[in-house]
């Protein structure tokens, strides 16, 4: 098991008593509905914020594919978020390069995460997207 595998396995097992500081930077859990199978997903994910919302970084880790959640989120923007304890509802929305948006919010998420994303986004061609997470009521 890699010790990403053994993060989520613990902030999961934990309800989130562990895991939301555990590598150093917030982490979330992001559940998503398989957009072939329809079986509920969960991701731990490094996330930045922007007011009330929360914010992803669809890198995979600097691969050429995109992460499987990224394709479940825009087949179903309707997700559901834990940030340590706390879990609510929230709607999803991508933002690629070329959005007005976009350089401000990868500039916020990649300094939260020590530059790691701009690292990520050397090593592929791929425009990695953003992906905006709004809580809802």
């Amino acid at each position: 098991m890699n010790l990403l595998s053994l993060h989520q396995r613990l902030y999961e097992r934990t309800d989130g008593r562990i895991g939301h500081k555990m590598i150093g930077v917030p982490s979330l859990l992001l559940r998503t509905t398989g957009r072939r199978t329809g079986q509920a997903r969960t991701s731990a994910l490094v996330y930045g914020r922007d007011g009330r919302d929360y914010l992803l970084v669809a890198s995979n880790g600097g691969s050429d594919r995109p992460p499987g959640w990224l394709f479940n989120i825009e087949a179903s923007p309707a997700v559901e978020i834990q940030v340590g304890r706390t879990r609510s509802r929230a709607t999803a929305r991508v933002v690629r390069p070329g959005d007005p948006d976009y350089c401000g919010l990868w500039k916020l998420v990649n300094d939260g995460n020590h530059g790691r994303y701009d690292r990520y986004q050397v090593r592929t061609q791929r425009p990695i997207p953003l992906v905006l997470l709004t809580p809802t009521a």
